[in-house]
């Protein structure tokens, strides 16, 4: 026989584990015969009911809100940090974790109003902060103190979107006019990548050699990539599309938001405006990938009237609803950033409690199966699949 497990269990220590999909086999005993019986048997005595296997479908959720905070969401996860901002005495602060509440650092350099960090790769936190009533891009090393001011020389306001590898981007205003903005660590270092023809543009995601946001060409705005420089930009705009927005690069692909017939989809590039994949999931009356790391991609997508948070494995029907994993009292939610290590996956954005009014920055945790285990799991389900078409034929 067969059971189908789903669980959702809370702990005291806001932790919200689920296990959903996973199907374990169940044998009797005495009708367990062969080498298959064996190898089955020793399988699961030796890693319990397949829990390498049960660990892709099991998902923990850590509630990263600071106690003090009256809000909070998170936007970027890399090397066991996450970032976003809390609203702490009414005002909003650049606001550093590592994996839960109380980890929480607080970001806002002195002299500053409100602050935001939008980005995080390694040490280095990107943001922006509201100086002397100018917002400036912002870069920092794990503390308040670490703080330093992006903004080239001549410019008014700017902000820092994404970090990755010691470079950064973002905005700068020159003269009445955003330009999308690359940087390696200082403000000397600033690259204006505002292309030719372009009225307005920012960059907003980094990584490997890339940059991606929007640029208004022609009276639209477009989707952009670029490869460090003005004259590398690229168009992704397909065709059929009204105007279109980039927020996420990784490993030669791009994630955003197109819009189609006055509907946002979730899109998925590989650095052309050809290669656009549709991420929207069925029934969806709109969609947004925010964030894109290895094969998978989040954002949110309006499900059952209300924005979820979501991740993708690169088409429409590979569609999962994070926002599924919370309790209840979560009625809206989003994904803003993805990272993987060896053993982890990470997912970080934020729900709206409708118990405490307002939204708080969560994590996602995934454990990535051992690909060994994964095998020997694989045989001995087989093995048991073979035992069970041999018993048939003597039905």
């Amino acid at each position: 026989m067969s059971t189908t497990i789903h669980q959702l269990s809370i702990d005291a220590g806001s932790r919200f584990v689920s296990k959903k999909g996973l199907t374990l086999y169940l044998f009797e005993p005495q009708r367990m015969e062969g080498l298959s019986t064996f190898l089955f048997a020793a399988m699961t005595l030796a890693i319990g009911v397949p829990s390498s296997i049960a660990s892709a479908d099991v998902w923990s959720v850590s509630n990263l809100h600071p106690a003090i905070a009256t809000f909070s969401e998170a936007y970027s996860a890399s090397d066991g940090m996450q970032v976003g901002q809390a609203s702490i005495g009414g005002q909003y602060h650049a606001s550093l974790w590592s994996g839960s509440a109380d980890s929480w650092v607080d970001l806002d350099p002195a002299g500053s109003t409100e602050s935001y960090a939008n980005g995080v790769s390694g040490s280095q936190q990107v943001g922006y902060a509201l100086v002397g009533g100018h917002y400036r891009a912002s870069l920092w090393s794990g503390s308040a103190i670490s703080w330093v001011d992006l903004s080239p020389s001549g410019s008014t306001d700017s902000s820092a979107n994404g970090i990755f590898g010691g470079h950064q981007v973002g905005e700068v205003l020159v003269g009445n006019q955003y330009h999308a903005s690359l940087w390696n660590g200082t403000a000397a270092s600033w690259v204006d990548l505002n292309p030719v023809g372009s009225v307005d543009s920012r960059a907003i995601g980094v990584g490997d050699g890339q940059q991606v946001g929007y640029a208004s060409v022609g009276g639209q705005f477009r989707a952009s990539l670029w490869s460090g420089s003005a004259d590398s930009w690229v168009d992704l705009s397909p065709v059929g599309s009204n105007e279109s927005y980039a927020y996420g690069v990784s490993s030669g692909q791009q994630v955003g938001r197109v819009v189609v017939g006055g509907q946002y989809r979730a899109g998925l590039w590989s650095n052309s405006a050809a290669s656009w994949v549709d991420l929207n999931p069925a029934g969806s009356l709109w969609s947004i990938a925010f964030g894109v790391w290895g094969k998978q991609q989040v954002g949110e997508a309006a499900v059952g009237g209300y924005g979820r948070a979501s991740l993708w494995s690169g088409s429409a029907a590979s569609w999962f609803d994070l926002g599924a994993l919370l309790p209840a009292d979560f009625t809206i939610s989003s994904a803003r950033g993805i990272w993987s290590d060896a053993n982890f996956t990470y997912v970080v954005g934020y729900g709206f409690n409708t118990v405490s009014g307002r939204n708080e920055a969560l994590l996602w945790t995934q454990a990535i199966p051992e690909p060994g285990a994964v095998a020997l799991f694989g045989l001995g389900y087989l093995l048991v699949a073979m035992r069970r078409r041999r018993a048939r034929r003597f039905v």
